[in-house]
């Protein structure tokens, strides 16, 4: 009987939980650090494996995250902020739980800043049932907890009094756990700093507040003009350039750089001026893109000042070229603002659209197929061939941006099988994940094809030249690392290293005096996005100073 009533007094106390304010915190405190940290334990057991450090210090960093958690959480423990404030934290970290234990990244403000400039078709690639199960059981059963808690208050001056003895209590320890082990965590921070970033919720509360401060505080941005002194100095004809951006596309996995997949068949049977030793900007395009386009380069490029500052875009407007941006994806960034940009695809989301003639079949379920970025591309070429101006023009592709790889090609490309299906990517063997990738590939390869292949017909009226250069690389579960966004510094190189290739028809060459035979010989030559500025500028031969010829890739096979 004693055991029958102690079973029924527990599920008593379930049905409504009574609990003091500081058993409730020490509660979430304690979840937080053991249920909602996964990764962040999985990448220390890694490192304490490789630098054997002893178990006692390992023991000491959940006191340290338990104090932490605790002394944060006991600041917002008051009467009117302690059930959403808790059940806010726990819906944030189960949400970041699942993107950092499923596909290997990091919530940092990059990342923030990535997801909501995002378009809405990818963000519903990126939901599925494991990603509901983790919002159920990390977040809604402990928040139903909460919400039917009894707390038992106490007047002000006495939960006062409380919160701030909890928080120093707390704070004593965190300290005391710091300095018993002051030179184990000294030498962890300087080794492996990147760790902050994969306590959770810290890493992701942090990024959040910091993308809103910044949007506050912002304001209206002053945008300042550079290369004002920018000239073209104008060839025997008009030139035509086409800019591809990738995305998500990297080096390894093209057979132009030795993969043995033949990615790249018909790229293969052009002229290809291909370098294999490209690096990007960032590891996403809301870094890469504004950084590439920019005069600043990695080493001295920020958010803020790409924000303050024209870009390439404008400094070739400024010179007498008629630039036009192409979008498929999600936008430019920002470096668009100032020149005609046009979505072929936007209609195709209309309501009942389906298309016409080459249109047709290049868009479903609201979204368009890369080959969109050709439609009525040669129309608008001749129409701005009258003008007596070069071209400049950008196709920004939805490229190999995952987890979705098997909807970034058409069903005729479907030449590597099987592929994986579903954007639950460790559902997948990783051949089936690899399959699907490379289909992409193999669709940019043809998408880049057509492309040569208009410049070539336009080549009575325009010496043509394609640069292809993709904005970040991809991971497909090396090390059990997905997609891409992970901090520069310790980004694996499938995410950084990028294709980077330059087609010359023939006009083009003799017309600029560039040497190809010269380019191939530099084909192994460390470049980065820091090249995509100043080469561009050479190879529209404008003339500022803006320019440097360091950074200018055909400067120095120019004869």
């Amino acid at each position: 009987m004693a055991h029958i009533s102690f079973i029924q007094r527990a599920f008593a106390w379930l049905r409504r939980p009574r609990l003091s304010r500081i058993q409730l915190t020490l509660l979430v405190s304690a979840l937080l650090a053991l249920l909602y940290n996964n990764a962040f334990w999985s990448e220390l057991g890694t490192i304490a494996a490789y630098s054997q450090q002893s178990w006692l210090f390992l023991a000491s960093i959940f006191f340290l995250l338990l104090a932490f958690f605790h002394l944060c959480l006991s600041l917002l423990s008051f009467r009117c902020l302690i059930k959403p404030a808790f059940i806010f934290i726990l819906f944030l970290a189960a949400f970041a739980a699942y993107f950092m234990e499923t596909y290997g990244i990091m919530i940092d403000r990059a990342m923030i800043k990535n997801v909501l400039t995002t378009d809405l078709a990818h963000v519903k690639e990126l939901l599925n049932v494991k990603m509901f199960f983790y919002l159920l059981v990390l977040g809604a059963l402990p928040a139903l907890l909460i919400v039917r808690a009894e707390i038992r208050y106490h007047s002000l001056l006495k939960e006062l009094f409380m919160v701030v003895g909890a928080s120093l209590t707390s704070a004593a320890l965190f300290v005391l756990v710091v300095i018993f082990f002051y030179k184990e965590y000294i030498s962890l921070g300087n080794n492996y700093n990147y760790l902050r970033h994969m306590v959770n919720p810290v890493g992701s509360i942090y990024a959040v507040f910091s993308c809103a401060k910044k949007a506050i505080t912002s304001g209206k941005v002053v945008v300042r003009p550079v290369g004002e002194d920018a000239r073209q100095e104008r060839g025997e004809r008009k030139r035509l350039v086409i800019l591809v951006l990738g995305e998500a596309a990297r080096a390894q996995n093209f057979s132009l750089n030795g993969y043995e997949k033949k990615t790249n068949p018909r790229l293969e049977k052009e002229d290809i001026l291909n370098f294999t030793n490209a690096w990007s900007c960032g590891t996403a395009s809301t870094v890469s893109l504004p950084c590439a386009f920019s005069h600043f380069g990695r080493n001295g490029y920020s958010d803020a000042k790409a924000e303050r500052h024209e870009g390439l875009l404008d400094i070739l407007q400024r010179a007498g070229i008629q630039a036009l941006w192409r979008e498929n994806n999600s936008g430019c960034r920002g470096v668009c603002d100032r020149v005609e940009t046009q979505v072929p695809g936007a209609r195709f989301r209309e309501a009942g659209f389906k298309g016409t003639g080459e249109e047709a079949g290049l868009c479903a379920d609201g979204e368009c197929q890369d080959l969109v970025l050709l439609t009525e591309l040669e129309s608008y070429i001749d129409r701005s061939g009258s003008g007596g101006k070069d071209i400049f023009i950008v196709l920004h592709q939805k490229g190999s941006g995952g987890p979705a790889y098997y909807r970034r090609s058409p069903s005729s490309f479907k030449v590597f099988l099987p592929e994986c299906t579903t954007n639950q990517l460790q559902e997948c063997r990783a051949e089936e994940l690899v399959n699907a990738y490379d289909n992409s590939i193999l669709y940019t390869d043809y998408l880049l094809a057509q492309v040569i292949d208009l410049l070539k017909k336009k080549s009575a009226q325009f010496e043509g030249a394609l640069v292809y250069l993709s904005l970040s690389g991809e991971s497909l579960g090396e090390k059990n690392i997905y997609l891409h966004g992970l901090p520069y510094l310790i980004a694996p190189d499938e995410q950084k290293h990028v294709p980077f290739m330059v087609w010359l028809d023939a006009g083009f060459a003799a017309g600029n005096h560039i040497d190809p035979h010269c380019l191939r010989k530099r084909r192994d030559a460390p470049l980065s996005h820091d090249n995509l500025f100043h080469s561009t500028l050479g190879l529209l031969g404008v003339k500022t100073v803006m320019y440097n010829k360091e950074l200018d890739i055909f400067a120095g096979c120019r004869q």
